[in-house]
């Protein structure tokens, strides 16, 4: 603070504006006296503690200059000016009011070379300082004849190729953005017109139509007579066939012969000269002589088009013959396959039901899927480890302790979806004798669920595994309906998959990058194919170590099969045939190749491989020289030793770097490279080999999808024939588990006064096709004893794929970028859509099932399964995440009102875990 210096006391008379929008105002001007020794202007609002203070310029002595702040609210507040001394003058006030904002535009677009007249309308407009175009920040346009409602400005410049550009409203030091401005290119004006009434002449401009809507308020016209300009009054605009007309009049010009016109729009001013006669000749000349000229291009294209048909005739007539061949062969190959397949039902490998659900359960750990196996000695447990478990169980069979514990674990967020979806399973093991409870248990959490989701968006219940109960929902589900999946959909669900593997093994496989010759996936299409053919083997098993083999065992192969994949033919085949495996795996047996009497060992890589820069080839029986009806030695590698022992090549980790098998090396790095063009080289090929699988078509059916597509063949009836188990009921009756959980969500539904049908649809299909038929289609090893491979997996993701497109509301829009998993089953799913919906209408008119019956249903899948799980680890493993999250979950019992009693039973079990100092679970 100064001192020893006296201010004259300064006066504020006005300030201009006193009204701003809470964003401020720059550049506000202060009015007074004695303003000389002002520094700064103070602005504060009642009951503020830190007002805000503006630097000045300008100062004059009367007037000053200075910014106003943005303020967070609206309202009135103080204005004073600041001496040096820190005193404070003068009593003005300024009001905040809400920002500008914009509803309209017009019009909403303008020529490239701008200075259009543009009107902005909406609310608070009188605030907006300037006006800009997302094209050009830097060009701010003032705006004239403001309003608190309307504003106006010339649009800027543009350049070209700027289809569209956003208005912003400049306010203060914000940018607000108000709505899009579309630039057309300039408006075309082609020709005019004049006719004499009396002295005044009457002007009519033709223009090309286009999309700038201008009006006569744009132009101005002048009509041209040697140097002399003479005004040209607006009228009207007219529109027909595409050309716009504006009429305007030129007053007192006796005798004027108006040859040229004078346009202005925007900043931009053109002439127009009027047609002469010559150019309507030419005109003429050009329209008679198009007809002319297409006439000659019409009988040079028909006689070419004679010709080509000629030709096309002669080549079709022989690709005919060819197909009906084929169709011929195929079709007898077809009812060979399905014979095959059908002899194999008899020896479907179903898994047992614990190790079923265990794979349900613990997909992804197989540690903890064995170990709740209960096999034979793990029924005896440690008496005092029994008592803690008992105590435990007693614990969670408790519903207001189990719920809370739930929700108090979903609510950390430590606790990832993979720690959700172990304590669910966990749960469902625990309590798997009291099917009932769990039931319970899992309805009152899906409603609290429900309760969450109707708030926000309904439609999206159930469709992720995102929670605890989403869990519980698919292992419940699993448990109910594994009855129904062995009994009703088991057998075809093996015979798609059969006919898969089957179909997947007659064209090759490359053994490095798995994709395959004959697949569904666009994805694992191994478009390089190379010409094979088919071998059968006649392979003999080494019985002991004197030389003894087996009788032949007959395999079927390919010429460009690597040996590795032979050895994986034979010891399918061998399983098929007998039923069990072989005693030796595919690692421990080597396999030898009977030629002249001698036997040569086929190996993946040896001297002879070829080798292209630094990768190698893998041997294959084609490179072997292996001809049909060769014979095949399998020996087992510890009773016959190979004299240079060789690893499976795969365990190399760069192997796929190292070596290759059907797609050279140099044309694979290619399509990394060029992924579109040789997607677009090879479309056409691509879609036939995939219709192929589907429809067993044969090698002609590549040149004709339509003769293709009339066929009649086996993988498309085996997943028919699949789908249809699924939702098909048989009695009239759907399983317990679906009637009961789909009244239990119409109920909700209600509930919550649900009215949109799709609603329901979504619930329902989110909560068994989605949750369970899709899981057990794409991992049928869940329900088989089987490995899947990565061809087959990619084809039962498309079948999946197809089976949740006919639960689908929404009606696909198929194009010529359609994904080619889409068109393969395009005609089928509105006929699949109609039958799930039959099929959710016959559930939904079928008789509700008693609470009595559906207890008495579960209380028969406890007993049916009592005793195949390990239920003490299953509870060891949850204690561990009640002893991690001991606390939260006591302070969720106590903000539920949990008796006492309870929390004091939570205690006992802590103590009773606590003081097992030495127990295996810990």
């Amino acid at each position: 603070m100064e001192s020893g210096m006296k201010f004259s006391n300064p006066e504020i008379s006005s300030i201009t504006p006193s009204v701003v929008s809470f964003y401020g105002r720059n550049h506000a001007v202060l009015s007074g006296s004695n303003l000389s020794d002002v520094i700064r202007v103070r602005i504060q609002a009642d009951m503020d503690c830190n007002p805000q203070e503006s630097p000045v310029w300008n100062n004059t002595g009367v007037k000053l200059t200075f910014h106003i702040p943005s303020a967070d609210n609206k309202g009135v507040v103080k204005v004073c000016v600041l001496l040096p001394d820190g005193s404070c003058h003068g009593n003005a006030t300024i009001t905040y009011r809400s920002s500008p904002s914009c509803t309209h535009i017009v019009p909403s677009s303008t020529w490239i070379s701008g200075k259009r007249n543009i009107t902005l309308t909406g609310s608070h407009l009188e605030f907006v300082e300037g006006v800009t175009h997302s094209h050009a920040p830097q060009e701010v346009r003032l705006p004239r004849d403001r309003t608190n409602q309307s504003l106006t400005y010339d649009t800027p410049a543009a350049e070209k190729g700027i289809p569209t550009s956003t208005v912003f409203l400049k306010v203060a030091n914000e940018t607000l953005a108000c709505l899009p401005m579309t630039y057309y290119p300039e408006p075309e004006f082609t020709n005019f017109t004049s006719t004499r009434t009396g002295d005044d002449v009457r002007i009519t401009i033709q223009k090309k139509a286009d999309k700038l809507e201008m009006t006569v308020a744009d132009l101005k016209v002048w009509g041209v007579e040697e140097e002399k300009q003479h005004p040209c009054i607006m009228e009207t605009k007219e529109t027909s066939n595409e050309t716009d007309f504006f009429i305007c009049e030129i007053k007192t010009t006796a005798n004027a012969n108006f040859q040229q016109l004078m346009i202005k729009y925007g900043d931009k001013t053109v002439t127009l000269n009027i047609s002469s006669s010559f150019n309507l000749y030419l005109m003429l000349l050009v329209l008679l002589l198009i007809p002319c000229i297409i006439v000659a291009l019409v009988i040079v294209y028909r006689s070419q088009q004679n010709t080509l048909t000629a030709k096309m005739n002669k080549r079709m007539e022989a690709l005919e013959l060819d197909i009906r061949n084929d169709i011929r062969q195929g079709f007898v190959d077809l009812q060979t396959e399905n014979a095959d397949l059908m002899e194999n039902v008899g020896a479907i490998p179903f898994l047992d039901y614990k190790h079923f659900a265990s794979r349900i359960f613990f997909p992804e750990s197989e540690s903890l899927m064995t170990s709740f196996i209960k096999d034979i000695g793990q029924d005896v447990v440690k008496v005092q480890l029994d008592e803690c478990c008992q105590g435990l169980s007693r614990l969670i069979q408790d519903q207001r302790f189990l719920t809370s514990m739930v929700h108090a674990l979903e609510e950390q967020k430590s606790f990832t979806i993979k720690d959700k979806c172990a304590l669910a399973s966990l749960l469902t093991v625990a309590l798997h004798n009291n099917l009932s409870y769990l039931t319970e248990v899992m309805e009152a959490l899906l409603k609290a669920l429900m309760q969450q989701s109707s708030n926000a968006q309904p439609k999206l219940l159930l469709r992720r595994t995102e929670s605890i109960v989403e869990k519980l929902l698919t292992n419940w589900m699993s448990v109910c309906l594994y009855g129904f999946l062995r009994e009703s959909v088991g057998q075809h669900l093996f015979l798609m998959v059969s006919a898969l593997t089957q179909q997947t093994a007659k064209g090759p496989v490359d053994c490095v990058t798995e994709k395959a010759l004959y697949t569904l996936s666009e994805d694992w299409l191994l478009w390089q194919a190379q010409d094979f053919s088919s071998l059968k083997l006649k392979v003999l098993f080494a019985v002991g170590s004197e030389g003894e083999v087996s009788e032949p065992l007959e395999v079927n192969a390919l010429s460009c099969d690597s040996v590795e994949q032979v050895k994986e033919k034979i010891l399918s085949t061998f399983k098929a045939k007998f039923g069990f495996p072989y005693n030796s795996p595919l690692r421990d047996i080597r396999i030898e190749y009977e030629n002249g009497g001698s036997f040569v060992t086929l190996e993946e890589v040896d001297a002879s491989s070829e080798v292209i820069g630094e990768v190698t080839m893998l041997n294959t029986l084609k490179h072997y020289q292996v001809p049909d009806g060769a014979t095949i030695k399998v020996l087992s590698k510890k009773t016959h030793p190979p004299l240079s022992p060789q690893g499976s090549l795969k365990d190399d980790e760069n192997f796929s770097g190292k070596y290759f098998h059907l797609i050279d090396p140099d044309v694979d790095e290619d399509q990394r490279k060029n992924p579109e063009r040789k997607k677009l080289k090879l479309k056409e090929v691509h879609l036939t080999k995939l219709l192929s699988t589907k429809a067993r078509g044969t090698k002609a059916a590549e040149n004709d999808i339509t003769l293709l597509s009339d066929s009649k063949v086996a993988v498309h009836s085996f997943v028919e024939n699949l789908f249809r188990s699924i939702w098909g009921i048989s009695h009239s009756r759907a399983p317990h588990a679906v009637k009961y959980f789909f009244d239990f969500l119409d109920s909700q539904a209600d509930n919550m006064k649900i009215t949109d049908p799709d609603v329901l649809h979504i619930w329902k299909t989110n909560s068994l096709p989605l949750r369970f038929w899709v899981n057990i289609m794409k991992n049928p090893q869940f329900v088989f004893d089987m490995e899947k491979t990565p061809q087959l997996d990619s084809c039962l993701s498309v079948i999946a794929q197809a089976f949740m497109d006919s639960f689908s509301l929404s009606e696909t829009q198929l194009g010529k970028n359609a994904p080619t998993n889409k068109l393969l089953y395009a005609k089928d799913i509105p006929k699949f859509k109609q039958e799930v919906e039959a099929y959710y209408k016959l559930i939904r008119d079928q008789s509700p099932i008693t609470d009595s019956e559906f207890k008495e249903f579960l209380q028969e899948e406890s007993k049916k399964h009592e005793n195949e799980f390990n239920e003490a680890a299953a509870l060891r493993e949850l204690y561990r995440f009640i002893q991690r999250y001991f606390t939260e979950i006591k302070e969720k019992l106590d903000q539920n009102g949990a008796p006492a009693e309870l929390t004091e039973q939570l205690h006992h079990v802590k103590k009773s875990f606590d003081g097992l100092k030495s127990c295996s679970w810990n």
